[in-house]
């Protein structure tokens, strides 16, 4: 017998988490489904000890996301046409690049044949395919409509790849504008600055203040640029400290959400994610308070995912979600006003996936914006302080000049 720790939500939404001494991990799995409960989480309870953890840091997924993506879309195409899902898994087979990949598939593929459920086989892959994936695959399973599971599942993920690719490409030209003008600044301040020290000093000269400072912040990062590295280290290491404590968590994520333009954008890509989730849940046969347990992982914001609790433990006592989900009086108006409308006509998974629609554009709109004003901005700071530092090294060579004649 082994102990096994597990994590699922019960038909009335609530979490459970707890250990079972069980012979393998379908008989956890079974007694849970049994109960009526969606398993989220089950490994073997010792499974997270730091030797564990420290493997798992470096440890690389058999298939990216964009294959799991691919994966999802041919299968669901394989079983519309007709084909048995082992069929459609040996078919799967000849597609993977690499053999890691292809010998994850083989034990999938085996694990169907031998009878285990496709759910079950997918979470024996443990750190490849989310508790979502999993979760939408077993509904899928007992709704008997597993082909549109993974199509509506294949179409989840391509938006939400689509989303965060967005948010990346946006980021990156203004990263490496940022990283080019540090890299100048540096160049400037520590090795073409400090070579005019010697002879401002042997002309004894009075300096302007300008150059005077220009002067000893060169003199300090040649001296100390180790230190910077250093502070910039622990800084690091501090903050993954602090995101991995609750409570300084939550506090870093309210302040995050009260910056004026980072936080509005963070609401819309969490609203996006969430309502997208829980949308393709319900469509897929999910019960509502369900969905909600299992759509509130999905979210990196814990202020909006304790939002989402309370709305939660509302809905559990017979409350509207969007009349829950606006007294926290965190997410967007227009998305609480959808959800409303979506609930009162009886179409609330149509509504939910209309909503992840309308913030996902939002989104991109906003990061738009912002990069069609960030660069011009960028540009103007970086000649501002070129223009400084040169300022600072032609002031007292003019001085010298009008000395000399």
């Amino acid at each position: 017998m082994t102990i096994y720790y597990y994590k699922a939500v019960t038909p009335g939404g609530e979490v459970l988490e707890g250990q079972f001494d069980l012979g393998n991990r379908d008989e956890v799995i079974g007694k849970l489904q049994d109960a009526g409960n969606i398993p989220l989480e089950v490994r073997e309870a010792d499974g997270g000890d730091s030797a564990s953890l420290f493997a798992a840091l470096f440890k690389r997924a058999a298939l990216r996301q964009a294959q799991i993506v691919q994966f999802t879309q041919q299968l669901a195409t394989l079983l519309g046409a007709g084909q048995p899902l082992d069929r459609a898994l040996q078919i799967l087979l000849d597609l993977p690049d690499s053999d890691k990949a292809r010998r994850m598939l083989e034990r999938i593929r085996d694990a169907v044949r031998g009878g285990t459920p496709l759910s079950d086989a997918l979470e024996a892959e443990q750190g490849t395919f989310s508790r979502l994936y999993i979760n939408m695959v077993r509904a899928g399973e007992a709704g008997g409509s597993l082909d549109d599971t993974l199509a509506r599942l294949a179409d989840y993920l391509e938006r939400s790849a689509q989303l965060r690719s967005s948010v990346i490409n946006a980021m990156i030209y203004p990263a490496f504008l940022v990283g080019m003008v540090l890299v100048s600044l540096m160049v400037l301040l520590v090795y073409v600055v400090p070579q005019f020290a010697p002879m401002f000093a042997d002309m004894n000269i009075e300096m302007p203040l300008i150059t005077k400072v220009v002067l000893g912040i060169g003199a300090f990062l040649q001296g100390f640029w180790w230190l910077i590295l250093l502070a910039i280290v622990f800084l690091v290491a501090w903050l993954r400290r602090q995101m991995a404590d609750p409570p300084a968590r939550l506090k870093i994520d309210e302040r995050l959400l009260g910056l004026r333009v980072v936080g509005d954008i963070v609401r819309k890509i969490e609203t996006a994610r969430i309502a997208r989730t829980l949308g393709v849940l319900i469509k897929n046969g999910v019960p509502l308070l369900s969905g909600l347990s299992v759509a509130r992982n999905v979210m990196t914001n814990t202020v909006l995912a304790q939002a989402v609790e309370a709305a939660t433990d509302e809905v559990k006592t017979g409350g509207a979600l969007g009349h829950a989900l606006a007294q926290s009086k965190r997410f967007p108006k227009l998305a609480v006003q959808m959800i409303s409308v979506g609930e009162e006509s009886g179409e609330l998974d149509a509504m939910l996936l209309k909503v992840a629609d309308t913030f996902d554009v939002e989104v991109k709109n906003t990061l738009d914006r912002l990069l069609a004003a960030l660069v011009p901005a960028m540009t103007i700071a970086m000649t501002v302080i070129v223009a400084m530092i040169m300022l600072a090294i032609v002031l007292p060579i003019m001085d010298i000049a009008g000395a000399v004649q």
